[in-house]
């Protein structure tokens, strides 16, 4: 049996995906990445809860100081992403140099073989050793789309022992068979750096992004109210405009070097492309036009698609159908069925 590494978080997913490798007969290393936690973190902490379920399995943990990477890769990042007016996708970045960059090179440094995770999703191996990525059974939880960054190579090194579990009631079920500590823990919430998923609060309680007001104007030119901070707003908003007028309003655009909000009817939200950038592939395209399907964003439905390569490394697409709110920052992730093709970043 192979040495694998999991990255352990403390919850309930990586406590089940290292409980279920150890009972395969595999030597395993638990792996807590310290991104920006006090270092005096108690019960409730990933540090703490990983180092728990490691010593009720019997396992090694290590604990791997990734918060200057942390903070200088993603959550600069976001705040820069912001500042410019976009809607970034912190968790794309850091799956892509934090989980499977770092961390991939930690296990190897303490002599494991291959990378476990507890991501909701299924890779598949061709005789030839090509990777596939797949979404996962339990459909509902699926992070396929937040993983369209990794290479073949990354892939080859990379385990995802939950994929094929249909509920997460089943993995809670294993949890409670294993006799881990943490079997009742609650699910960690989507941004784990952002307190109470209050992103707001976040930029402008740590003072990086102060709300400077300024104008929200519609489409026609005119200027119809105010708003304090173009950070609080994404394309595709409705509430809370504070705008009275004869029809709904959505934000169209954002303006962050005029400080300008930009907003317009409902059929001024949908969009017959986009534009896309630092386009990476898993599965690499026969030729530089194809069609294709697209999800836009993480709750999103695969829509159908015309794709055009740039030779700036990115791409060009026209939707079959027009799409509501495409928002730069987000991802772009390309899928065939239920494999994920490769994806980029939305710019416009």
């Amino acid at each position: 049996m192979s040495t694998i590494a999991v990255a352990m978080s403390g919850g309930v997913d990586s406590s089940v995906t290292a409980a279920l490798l150890k009972q395969q007969g595999h030597e395993i290393i638990g792996i807590t990445m310290r991104l920006f936690e006090p270092r005096t973190s108690g019960a409730g902490s990933a540090v703490h809860d990983a180092a728990v379920v490691a010593a009720h399995l019997g396992i090694p943990h290590h604990v791997a100081d990734f918060e200057d990477d942390f903070s200088n890769l993603i959550i600069s990042d976001f705040i820069d992403e912001y500042r410019c007016g976009q809607t970034p996708n912190p968790c794309v970045r850091c799956n892509r140099y934090i989980k499977f960059g770092r961390l991939l090179d930690k296990a190897r440094e303490l002599g494991a073989d291959q990378l476990a995770t507890g991501h909701y999703v299924r890779k598949t191996t061709d005789p030839d050793g090509t990777c596939h990525l797949r979404t996962a059974r339990n459909i509902r939880k699926d992070q396929s789309y937040f993983l369209y960054t990794l290479s073949q190579q990354q892939l080859r090194q990379i385990l995802f022992p939950l994929g094929n579990i249909e509920s997460k009631d089943e993995v809670r079920r294993m949890a409670r068979e294993f006799g881990l500590p943490v079997a009742e823990k609650s699910d960690s919430q989507e941004i784990c750096f952002i307190p109470n998923d209050d992103y707001v609060a976040f930029l402008e309680g740590s003072g990086a992004l102060p709300g400077i007001a300024g104008d929200i104007v519609h489409m026609d030119g005119q200027t119809i109210g105010r708003h304090q901070g173009t950070h609080r707003y994404t394309i595709g908003q409705r509430k809370g405009l504070g705008i009275a007028w004869s029809e709904p309003l959505y934000v169209t655009a954002i303006d962050a070097e005029r400080n300008l909000v930009v907003v317009g009817e409902q059929p001024n939200v949908f969009a017959k492309g986009l534009k896309a950038e630092d386009v990476s592939w898993i599965i690499a395209p026969e030729a530089d036009q194809f069609a294709g399907h697209c999800k836009i964003r993480y709750r999103h439905q695969p829509v159908a698609c015309q794709v055009r390569l740039t030779a700036e490394g990115g791409c060009e697409v026209i939707f079959d159908e027009p799409q509501k709110a495409v928002t730069p920052g987000q991802a772009l992730v390309f899928y065939h069925g239920d494999e994920v093709l490769g994806g980029g970043r939305i710019v416009g």
